[in-house]
């Protein structure tokens, strides 16, 4: 599938896989960044996640994603947030165009493992995401999965 300069926007789902820091939750909670590994964004800190595929459910498309992305488990997933991911090469026209549907889930099992689109993976304190310079919508997504999921006030 042609990913730059599309006919149409694709979807793309991502995780915000948190678990509680510290004995009984104490000092807050964690979130799981990937590093990505490929284009667009190559480098930078993200949830983890991926693309849709036809004939399958978002909420299906997301445990799939972080499956392969990361080899985790989660508990029950909770909405968090819709975005629109455009980029507009320096003509004006569009490059990418994503509509990423975020999920956010409480880690429920497994070792974190990094998949073939991450380079890297980390649990994070939600205090300590300043260094992985996540940008403003993730890091909206991030502290707005921390209140639904009762890891921030």
């Amino acid at each position: 599938m042609k990913r730059d300069y599309p006919d149409h926007p694709f979807v793309g789902v991502g995780v915000c896989v948190m678990r509680p820091r510290g004995e009984a939750g104490f000092g807050g909670g964690e979130v799981l960044l990937g590093q990505r590994g490929q284009a667009p964004g190559r480098g930078i800190w993200t949830l983890p996640g991926g693309g849709q595929e036809l004939g399958e459910t978002i909420e299906a498309a997301a445990r799939r994603e972080l499956a392969e992305e990361t080899g985790l488990d989660v508990g029950p997933l909770e909405l968090a947030a819709v975005a629109d991911v455009l980029r507009r090469d320096a003509a004006g026209r569009v490059q990418f165009h994503y509509t990423i549907v975020d999920f956010c889930a409480l880690w429920a099992g497994g070792t974190a493992r990094s998949g073939d689109d991450l380079a890297d993976l980390r649990w994070v304190p939600l205090a300590g995401l300043d260094p992985f310079a996540p940008d403003a919508e993730t890091r909206r997504v991030i502290l707005r999965s921390a209140r639904l999921l009762g890891l921030a006030g």
